[in-house]
């Protein structure tokens, strides 16, 4: 029986080496928007933290930090 889905995980991260990937979630998040800003959407490396931090992180995370940054109350910097 064939599948037309692909499933993919996230690739090991030596910077994240604990079960607990809360980071790597907020990095890779933080990084998409930063590389976003510095090359653009259509920049194919910044697909790769699309990917990892749509895997990772909750939703509901997410949508909290997208309505921050769109309030400009984000805790972090996502200037490049």
């Amino acid at each position: 029986l064939g599948s037309k889905y692909v499933l993919k995980t996230v690739p090991f991260d030596a910077r994240f080496p604990n079960q607990n990937q809360t980071r790597n979630c907020f990095q890779n998040y933080t990084d998409y928007f930063k590389c976003v800003k510095a090359k653009g959407e259509d920049f194919a490396p910044c697909q790769q933290f699309l990917q990892a931090y749509k895997a990772l992180c909750p939703n509901g995370w997410t949508l909290k930090w997208d309505g921050q940054r769109e309030s400009g109350t984000f805790p972090a910097s996502l200037e490049p």
